[in-house]
């Protein structure tokens, strides 16, 4: 099932804010996610999530080292889930 990137960069969103327990009104792709108050324990809820829903796998150790804002999430998740769509194919 492919979806483009557009929906996905909303739905993530959604998630983000649902998971991370922050107003989606507060997430912007620039925003630092430090700002939005999102822990550890969420950004582990976030991307069970990621993984429930999309079937793809995101690393916590070393793949998570570089994001920092809400577009690196989104960009890290992007390319697990279109990597994990194309090997489903």
């Amino acid at each position: 099932m492919s979806t483009n990137r557009k929906t996905l960069t909303k739905e993530l969103l959604e998630l983000v804010a649902q998971e991370g327990m922050v107003k989606p009104s507060e997430i912007t792709p620039e925003r630092p996610l430090e700002e939005l108050d999102i822990q550890s324990a969420d950004f582990v809820m976030i991307l069970m999530a990621i993984e429930e829903k999309y079937g793809a796998y995101v690393s916590v150790d070393n793949e998570l080292t570089d994001v920092v804002t809400v577009q690196d999430l989104l960009n890290l998740a992007i390319s697990k889930i279109e990597a994990h769509q194309a090997a489903e194919a």
